[in-house]
């Protein structure tokens, strides 16, 4: 098996729950994605192999509960969207079969015959955006996009209302940052704008407050949180709230456009444990793992959750939301673009 040892962000970390039904019987308090009919096939595999770039503070407890309630030793492989893309590539391309569930925001970017085609009976309490028409992949929260602050260095009163506005805070140079990989944020800017126009103000915006391009969005929640950038030019809402309700001084402001795009969930098509991969990804879509993830900040995409904190969907749909689903040849194209724009090559 090919390991990528060096790149792995985070190793595999076993989940080893005492069983909840031994028998693989559920209970009358069973919850309602757990499938009676799935559950014996699922515990006769033995187990479920799970690669996320979810971290590990919140994908090993959100496991748990499916431990709990199945009996099903899970192994969490925790790694960055871009490695954990790259390995299943290779392991795919060397036929092995490695991963049963894969949980990144780019999983409608992999090649149809890496993925099971399956809509999961939860599929059905979810926003139609957020299902995959090939049933390939199913969204487990909603990943909006927005600009954040530091609460403790710019003032809320202060607050740019639109990205024209915002080129002209020049103070601010030096102290903006955005992440390397965010052209799903560029194509939304220029499809809002007009390839020209939203050209010209991504241009404006960088020689005016000179952008540090960052790798990896929590780590510019966290740096944003913490002061050291004062404002994020793009970030994902979930990790913003994420550090904001850790007890940090960030927090978010709309403006037109809105990006949006998925946390997905998608079935290896090369699964060791086919059975127990669809009814953990029947379980991603549940009511109980959305409000779970929910305490972190990520905003579900089931109606019947509420987000936390309170009204932020409502408030972000507001603005001009514009849903960006690449194929790898369309990213690949805007991430050209986004590297000539923010890194001049």
């Amino acid at each position: 098996m090919v390991f990528l040892a060096a790149a792995l962000v985070g190793l595999a970390l076993a989940v080893d729950i005492a069983p909840a039904f031994a028998q693989g019987v559920p209970s009358s308090q069973s919850p309602p994605w757990l499938d009676p009919a799935l559950l014996p096939a699922a515990k006769a595999e033995g187990s479920l192999t799970v690669y996320s770039s979810t971290n590990e503070q919140e994908g090993l407890p959100l496991f748990k509960l499916f431990t709990d309630a199945t009996g099903i030793k899970v192994d969490y492989v925790r790694a960055s969207d871009a490695i954990l893309m790259s390995r299943m590539g290779i392991e795919f391309r060397a036929d092995q079969r490695s991963y049963d569930i894969a949980q990144t925001a780019t999983i409608n970017k992999m090649p149809l015959q890496m993925l099971a085609a399956y809509e999961p009976p939860e599929a059905a309490n979810i926003s139609p955006e957020a299902r995959d028409p090939s049933k390939r992949w199913h969204g487990v929260y909603a990943n909006y996009n927005s600009p954040a602050y530091n609460t403790d260095k710019v003032k809320a009163s202060e607050l740019p209302r639109s990205y024209e506005e915002l080129a002209q805070r020049r103070e601010w140079a030096g102290k903006v940052a955005i992440d390397g990989t965010d052209n799903e944020w560029l194509k939304a800017m220029l499809q809002h704008y007009g390839e020209q126009k939203g050209t010209e103000i991504v241009k404006s915006i960088v020689a005016a407050l000179r952008p540090v391009v960052t790798d990896g969005h929590l780590a510019m929640a966290r740096a944003t949180g913490a002061g050291e950038y004062w404002v994020s030019l793009n970030n994902y809402v979930n990790l913003s709230m994420n550090v904001k309700l850790a007890g940090n001084p960030i927090d978010v402001w709309a403006l037109d456009p809105v990006t949006l795009f998925f946390g997905q969930v998608g079935i290896n098509a090369k699964a060791p444990h086919p059975n127990a991969a669809r009814l953990a990804a029947n379980f991603m879509l549940s009511r109980e793992c959305q409000q779970f993830l929910a305490r972190f900040g990520r905003l579900p995409t089931r109606e019947d959750v509420a987000s936390n904190p309170l009204g932020m969907v409502e408030m972000l749909t507001q603005r001009k939301v514009i849903t960006v689903l690449m194929s790898p040849d369309e990213e690949r194209k805007w991430q050209r673009q986004f590297d000539q724009l923010f890194r001049g090559r």
